[in-house]
């Protein structure tokens, strides 16, 4: 790969130069003239195309970069001087392109590494946080007076918890009232957490970590794993001020070793998950060792938070940190996740074989579908996506979807978009909400070739294919006739191909957050997913197209819904 620099590309001749020496003086005269009006030389210049195709893409980490001319020159300097990329004539090819014309083959390598570096729900919300900033999104703390701050065109996020967030774009025709085209999924996954006390005594020499399981962890796919930690910790500082820090492991430190199929009573003995499978992290023959050593004492005084733990992993999490006093960690969220990276397989490099898809799938491409919206002068909505935690364990938590997080940011917004010209209350509320749609986005069920049996005929999803439309007799689903014929003309409409999805009556229907959603807020719903296989394995499969056939979905949904609601009576 060549690796063009900014100073060679305005050099240039050729008809594909990225840097004409007419461009190279007309910035100089705009830099001149911005010197004369300071204030003028203050303002941000509006984001080109190229570059939100950049931060939403991830291109400036992408491992083969190929760039048009124009693109190349949408960029600004502070990006392009860094680039190392392939230069083209071919549109069509262009790696800014495909993300702006929402080309599913773009957003393959940018979810992997999404699901590699982001292995838990604090990372996952760290990294829709940076990107939103980078973006240009302002965030809005939920204890600030949010009076005034909200304004038609603008770009706005909140969290919960650090575990759950709303993000939202504001259309630049809004009015008081209008609705909101709405995504919502959620980012937890099965995982298993560190108890209280984590330490546990010494068992013949290994050194052993107490966990609890997630919603389903532990099972049998979480044995034999390479397994590491992270999460969120708690730290006071020295002037007295209390924080939390994000921390993961880069190797594997934790393994829930099986039994030798020679001892008779079967590799998991009888699947107890407090007494069978607790993980080893390390070996400590003190007890035999003849050299007088002595096993590591807890730290801290007794009752101390750091002396309930490992003291071996307390120093490991200190070192990550930078922390030299141990006693300045008051307490962690730890959990351990799979450290085999996302990776794409099949012989056509068809599948993503991954931890953690259910559900960073549809969570990942709602959010992106959001970032890659367009932000046109007649759009009369707000856009939002709202990714929340704890949906795994029933959502029941202030940070699930059961919580006020959703319909309090909406009304807060709304009140702020009143301002003097409309009376808030709960006629605007009802408004906005009747005038609104939710797509509840869960992964689903793709067909599996060794258990056909187990699916309905013509019910059965496939990888690599679409949106996959998911219905529930029995209200565990959102999905009825008209939200339907609203989400099959979204797809007429953004070039997406819609499945569909039902379990038969001899098995169990699992839920989302759809359900208690639009039941609160009254708005109309659909649930509507992305397929995958071995839901709620340690390790699942996509297809590697289905990230970015998701977002081409929720982007075309965002895009769409305005014009589909108006063609309703």
């Amino acid at each position: 790969m060549t690796r063009h620099t900014s100073d060679f590309l305005r050099q240039r001749s050729s008809n594909l130069s990225l840097r004409s020496l007419a461009a190279a003086n007309a910035s100089s005269a705009s830099k001149l003239s911005s010197f004369v009006n300071p204030s003028e030389f203050d303002e941000k210049p509006a984001m080109s195309k190229s570059e939100k195709a950049f931060i939403v893409g991830d291109l400036a980490r992408s491992r083969s970069l190929t760039l048009c001319d124009p693109c190349f020159q949408g960029l600004p300097d502070r990006l392009s001087d860094r680039l190392v990329f392939r230069l083209t004539d071919d549109q069509s090819s262009c790696s800014s392109c495909k993300v702006m014309l929402s080309k599913p083959e773009a957003y393959t390598e940018p979810f992997c590494k999404f699901l590699e570096e982001n292995p838990t729900v604090f990372h996952a919300v760290g990294y829709f946080k940076d990107k939103m900033t980078a973006l240009g999104y302002k965030e809005l703390p939920a204890r600030d007076d949010w009076a005034g701050k909200l304004e038609p065109g603008g770009k706005y996020f909140a969290t919960r918890n650090g575990t759950s967030v709303i993000a939202f774009t504001v259309g630049k025709a809004y009015k008081p009232g209008n609705g909101v085209a709405m995504v919502a999924g959620h980012i937890d996954a099965l995982t298993a957490r560190l108890k209280p006390v984590s330490n546990k005594p010494t068992k013949a020499g290994y050194v052993q970590l107490g966990v609890a399981p997630y919603a389903g962890a532990l099972n049998e796919t979480w044995w034999d794993r390479d397994l590491s930690i992270g999460g969120r910790v708690i730290v006071r500082d020295d002037p007295g001020k209390t924080s939390s820090k994000l921390v993961k492991l880069d190797w594997p430190i934790a393994r829930v070793p099986t039994l030798a199929p020679h001892f008779g009573v079967g590799i998991m003995g009888q699947k107890n998950k407090e007494t069978e499978a607790v993980p080893i992290i390390g070996l400590d023959n003190s007890d035999i060792s003849s050299s007088n050593s002595k096993p590591i004492e807890p730290f801290g005084p007794a009752g101390s938070f750091v002396s309930t733990q490992p003291p071996k992993l307390v120093q490991l999490i200190s070192k990550e940190l930078g922390i030299k006093d141990h006693s300045q960690i008051v307490n962690w969220e730890l959990e351990l996740f799979d450290l085999q990276p996302a990776t794409v397989g099949g012989m056509d490099r068809e599948f993503i074989f991954a931890g953690r898809i259910d559900d960073k799938l549809c969570s990942w491409a709602a959010f992106q579908g959001l970032l890659a919206a367009e932000s046109n002068d007649d759009d009369g909505v707000i856009k939002l996506v709202a990714l929340f935690d704890d949906e795994e364990i029933g959502s029941l938590l202030r940070q699930g979807a059961r919580g006020n997080f959703l319909p309090a940011v909406i009304e807060r917004a709304v009140e702020s978009l009143c301002g003097e010209s409309k009376t808030f209350g709960p006629g605007v509320i009802g408004q906005t909400y009747a005038r609104s749609f939710l797509v509840s986005a869960d992964v689903t069920h793709a067909v599996n070739p060794n258990f056909l049996s187990r699916y309905l005929d013509d019910h059965a999803p496939r990888l690599n294919v679409g949106i996959c439309i998911a219905a529930d007799s029995n209200g565990h689903m959102t999905t009825d006739s008209v939200s339907t014929a609203v989400v099959t003309r979204v797809c007429e409409l953004s070039d997406c191909t819609p499945q569909v999805f039902q379990i038969r009556n001899d098995s169990r229907s699992g839920g989302t957050v759809g359900p208690m959603l639009s039941s609160v807020m009254g708005v109309k719903a659909i649930d509507a997913g992305m397929a995958q296989l071995s839901m709620h394995s340690i390790r699942a499969t996509c297809g590697s197209l289905d990230p970015g056939l998701g977002a081409k979905f929720f982007k075309g949904f965002l895009d769409n819904w305005e014009k589909v609601d108006a063609e309703w009576q």
